[in-house]
C-alpha cells in the first residue's frame, strides 16, 4: 500500500524541547520501537532527504520544522525514542519509562525491522500503551515495517505486519529507509494530517459544547392551561 505524494521543501531546526501552542499551531509526533529498527534514520531521511546508516543509540532527541498542510504552515515536532523496547518480562515497566513522551505525542509510527523478528513483537505492547494513554481510536498510530530492501534477511512477512495492523485497527506501510525518501516522506506526513484533522475536529467540538442552548420561550397557552388545572384542583 503506498500514501500520496504530499513532500515540501523544509528545514531542520533541532529544539531541546516542545514549546507551548495553539492547537493546530503544531503536530506532536513520536517514533517509538525497539533497538536498531532505523527510528533516527527515517525521522533525518524526513528531515533532510539524506540517509545515515549508523547513529549514537538511546539520544531520544526531539526535532522540528515547518510544513505546509493544505495551503497552512504547522510546525511538526518529533520525539525520537531509545531503542529499549523488549518483550519480556518486565516489558510494562521499560514501557512506563516512555508514559511521558506518550502522554506529550498527537500521533506515532510504531517501527520494526523487517530483519528482526523480536522487533515485530515489540509492536503489539507499544501499541496497547498508547490506548491506555489515549484510549481515544481516533490518535492515529501507523506501524511501519522498515528495511524493506534487505529482503534476502526478511524475518517477518509483509501479510504479518498487515494482519497485525488488522487485528490492531491501524494503517501498515513497508518501507525503505535507506532508498526510497519519497516513502519516508509519505508517511509523516500522512500523519501530519491525521494528526492535524484530529485537532480541527477537536476544536470544533470544544466550540459547540461551550455554546450554551437558548431556552424555549413558553408557551403561554400551556401555561394558562396548567395555571387553571391547579386553580381547579384547589377548588376540589
Amino acid at each position: 500500500m503506498r500514501l500520496p505524494s504530499m513532500s515540501q521543501p523544509f528545514l531542520l531546526a533541532p529544539i531541546a524541547e516542545c514549546p507551548p501552542g495553539p492547537p493546530g499551531a503544531q503536530v506532536r509526533l513520536a517514533v517509538l520501537g525497539a533497538r536498531g529498527v532505523g527510528k533516527s534514520a527515517m525521522i533525518v531521511r524526513f528531515l533532510t532527504k539524506r540517509f545515515i546508516g549508523d547513529y549514537e543509540p538511546n539520544t531520544g532527541s526531539l526535532y522540528s520544522r515547518l510544513v505546509h498542510l493544505d495551503g497552512d504552515q504547522v510546525a511538526v515536532q518529533i520525539q525520537d525514542t531509545p531503542g529499549c523496547i523488549q518483550v519480556q518480562e518486565d516489558c510494562v515497566q521499560v514501557l512506563d519509562s516512555l508514559s511521558r513522551c506518550v502522554k506529550w505525542a498527537e500521533g506515532f509510527l510504531l517501527v520494526y525491522s523487517i530483519t528482526d523478528y523480536s522487533s515485530y513483537q515489540s509492536v503489539q505492547p507499544l501499541y496497547q500503551h498508547i490506548r491506555k494513554v489515549h484510549p481515544d481510536a481516533r490518535t492515529p498510530i501507523i506501524i511501519v515495517g522498515n528495511k524493506a530492501d534487505l529482503l534476502h534477511a526478511r524475518q517477518v512477512q509483509a501479510k504479518e505486519g498487515l494482519q497485525l495492523a488488522d487485528e490492531l485497527g491501524s494503517l501498515f506501510l513497508e518501507i525503505s529507509t535507506s532508498e526510497d525518501s519519497q516513502g519516508v516522506c509519505d508517511v509523516f506526513q500522512y500523519l501530519c494530517k491525521e494528526v492535524s484533522k484530529l485537532q480541527h475536529a477537536g476544536s470544533t467540538d470544544r466550540r459547540r459544547s461551550s455554546i450554551i442552548p437558548r431556552p424555549k420561550s413558553p408557551n403561554m397557552q400551556d401555561l394558562k392551561r396548567r395555571f387553571k388545572q391547579a386553580l381547579s384542583s384547589k377548588v376540589k
